[in-house]
């Protein structure tokens, strides 16, 4: 399994996964990718609609204390 903060969780194949409501959810791919963000019209399986958005990086702060 391989972790991309920016990205999708990379699982060696086949999955399967049982969604919140119940179903069954294949794939027979050697390498899945499961979708972290959210934004996946495939989900769970990532289908890189991460990439559409640009990420915003945490504001740093700039106080003088």
């Amino acid at each position: 399994m391989a972790i991309d903060p920016q990205g999708p969780i990379l699982v060696e194949g086949p999955v399967e996964m049982v969604l919140d409501d119940g179903t069954l959810t294949r794939s027979d791919r050697f390498m899945v990718a499961l979708c972290t963000c959210g934004r996946s019209r495939a989900y769970p399986w990532c289908d890189t609609s991460h990439r559409r958005r640009e990420r915003v990086a945490p504001s740093e702060d700039r106080s003088l204390t």
